[in-house]
C-alpha cells in the first residue's frame, strides 16, 4: 500500500489558504479517481482505492498542522506501510508560487507539519512533495502569511500547480521517486 498524506488545517476557515495546499492536492486526486473520504479513528479523513494495481490510501489529517505526526505515525503502524511508501504533500514558502519539488527525504525546512511527522516517526527518510507558495511580498509574519487565502490573481497558477502535483503523485505511484523528480522538479518550460 502507498499512503499519500496531504497537509493542512481542518475547518472552513483554512480551506482555501496557502497552508492547505496538501489537502487540495489529495482532494483533487480523490475526485479524479472517484475515491470517497470517510472519517477514521486516526484523527483524519481517509479515502481508499486503487491506482493501477497499487492499493492507495489518501489522508487529510484532522489534527492541526503542528500535530500532524499524531495522525501519521499510528496510521503507518496500523497499515504496516513502510516509510518509503509514504508521500507527504505540503506547501513551501521557499519555493516560488507554482514550483514543485519532490525529495526522497530531508529536513522539515521550518515546516511545522513535516517537523511533527519527523518527530513522531523518528525519521526524515520519507518522500515529500513540496508546493511553492513563495514568500510574503509584504512584512507580514510567516504564520499569518501561510494562513491567508490565495488572491484571485493567484488562483489560475494554483490550479495549474495542483493539477501538476496530482500528476507528480501518480508518477511517484507508477514509476517511483526518481522518475517523478526528473519530470516535476524542473521549472515550467525547462528542457527534460
Amino acid at each position: 500500500m502507498k499512503i499519500i498524506v496531504g497537509l493542512g488545517n481542518p475547518g472552513l476557515r483554512y480551506r482555501r489558504t496557502r497552508h492547505n495546499l496538501g489537502f487540495m492536492v489529495v482532494a483533487a486526486l480523490a475526485r479524479q479517481r472517484h475515491f470517497r473520504f470517510q472519517r477514521s479513528r486516526f484523527h483524519c479523513a481517509q479515502a481508499e482505492g486503487q491506482i493501477g494495481k497499487e492499493p492507495i490510501l489518501l489522508v487529510r489529517p484532522h489534527t492541526y498542522m503542528n500535530l500532524t505526526g499524531r495522525c501519521v505515525s499510528p496510521l503507518l503502524q496500523q497499515t504496516a506501510c513502510s516509510i518509503d511508501n509514504l508521500l507527504v504533500v505540503c506547501d513551501d514558502v521557499n519555493l516560488d508560487l507554482g514550483r514543485l519539488r519532490l525529495r526522497p527525504h530531508g529536513t522539515a525546512g521550518g515546516h511545522k507539519g513535516l517537523d511533527s511527522i519527523i518527530h513522531h516517526l523518528q525519521s526524515q527518510a520519507f518522500p515529500r512533495l513540496r508546493l511553492g507558495i513563495g514568500r510574503s511580498p509584504t512584512s507580514m509574519d510567516m504564520m499569518s502569511y501561510v494562513l491567508t487565502p490565495f488572491s484571485r490573481r493567484e488562483w489560475p497558477l494554483v490550479h495549474d500547480m495542483i493539477e501538476r502535483a496530482v500528476q507528480a503523485v501518480e508518477t511517484w505511484i507508477y514509476h517511483g521517486i526518481e522518475e517523478a523528480m526528473n519530470r516535476f522538479n524542473r521549472k515550467r518550460g525547462e528542457l527534460q
